[in-house]
């Protein structure tokens, strides 16, 4: 057993590198008025260059020029990967104008265009294609307003096609998608789970004479655990309302970098530990951090605010869900190999180094601006 929960803490570990930034997101706003659609869709350079290819001198970096140079393809290929319907017509999509905006996460060609249906548009069909044929985890986030009211709803690979009822929006649907969103963000974000897991690997141990110990029942094993998660749990919640009802705002560069730095020091702590009792002391100071993090995929889509805190606090419980899935997945088992002499050694001294390895990686990735890893 002990062989499998090293073999699956590797696996994880091994595939973290390609997670090193941001998942890719677009944006899109469509606005209906009658038989008309006004639309934005901001997708990222980055992303279409990987699509189309912007860097036409191949020195590493996109220029306004490249890109302005490319305006009839990138209208021409987002265009193609969007179709907006009625129930009975098909909406004529025409690109109005092309600006470039920065989000969180870098520079994105902003697409202004808009759609003419033929008809009063009571229910809209909108079946999304952009990106999902290179990026299996790209989403797509959209934002619909009519007659001073806002909806949302996510794209993604699995659900590509959103039918969405104009006259009777359902606030339920909303919230299950950004309850789904909230659980794979904390899954696919694997900063997030790396910090997590360096906290939990030492929480079925105890230090005692300067060296690792097993620790004795599960019930203060668990309230260790509960003590970590709900601290970290707290102090994310709260930047991530902070942030996404916009009253603290951080620089993307310095939050990501700052993230990938906690989980080096996570990884550190095992090694060296300083802190042993009260470990949701470090959880709570690193997690405040993390709640930038989190907040960009919100703060980034621009809702107004009775969407937003629907669409915020269903994230967060998503976050919870998906941080509760890890650690149903990883205690009792760990609890159960915590006296065989290979815990200490191989999953806890051996994982610590591989989180720290990966996330020095990560740092200097973001800290300086570098691509490191192949993906």
């Amino acid at each position: 057993m002990t062989i499998r929960l090293v073999l699956a803490l590797w696996m994880l570990l091994a595939a973290a590198p390609a997670w090193a930034h941001k998942p890719s997101d677009s944006y899109l706003t469509l606005a209906v008025s009658d038989t008309h659609i006004e639309g934005q869709w901001d997708i990222a350079l980055r992303d279409l260059d990987d699509a189309i290819g912007l860097d036409d001198d191949g020195n590493g970096e996109i220029a306004w020029g490249e890109v302005r140079r490319k305006h009839a393809e990138i209208g021409t290929y987002a265009l193609s990967r969007l179709t907006l319907s009625t129930d009975t017509h098909v909406c004529k999509t025409q690109v109005l104008e092309q600006l470039i905006d920065s989000h969180t996460d870098g520079a994105y060609s902003v697409l202004r265009f808009r759609a003419d249906c033929d008809e009063t548009v009571q229910q809209l069909h909108a079946n999304y294609r952009l990106l999902f044929d290179i990026d299996a985890q790209h989403k797509g986030l959209l934002r619909l307003t009519q007659n001073g009211q806002t909806s949302t709803a996510i794209f993604s690979q699995d659900t590509p096609t959103q039918e969405l009822a104009l006259t009777d929006r359902s606030r339920w649907m909303q919230s299950r998608q950004f309850i789904h969103e909230g659980i794979w963000h904390i899954w696919l974000g694997f900063d997030h789970v790396l910090f997590l897991l360096a906290l939990l690997l030492p929480a079925v141990l105890v230090r005692m004479d300067d060296r690792w110990q097993a620790a004795g029942e599960f019930s203060s094993v668990c309230w260790n655990v509960v003590s970590i998660v709900t601290a970290f749990t707290l102090a994310h919640s709260l930047t991530l309302s902070l942030a996404a009802l916009d009253v603290v705002h951080l620089p993307s560069r310095l939050v990501e970098s700052t993230i990938a730095a906690s989980v080096v020091l996570a990884g550190l702590g095992n090694l060296y530990p300083m802190i042993t009792s009260r470990r949701w002391m470090v959880a709570f100071g690193f997690g405040l951090i993390h709640g930038f993090g989190f907040a960009a995929v919100l703060t980034d889509l621009g809702l107004p605010h009775d969407s937003l805190l629907l669409s915020l606090v269903s994230f967060n419980v998503g976050v919870e869900l998906g941080q509760l899935a890890i650690v149903m997945a990883f205690l009792p088992l760990a609890y159960l190999l915590r006296r065989s002499w290979s815990y200490p050694r191989l999953v806890l001294t051996g994982g610590s180094l591989a989180v720290i390895a990966i996330a020095l990686v990560w740092f200097t990735e973001r800290a300086f601006d570098l691509k490191l890893t192949p993906l």
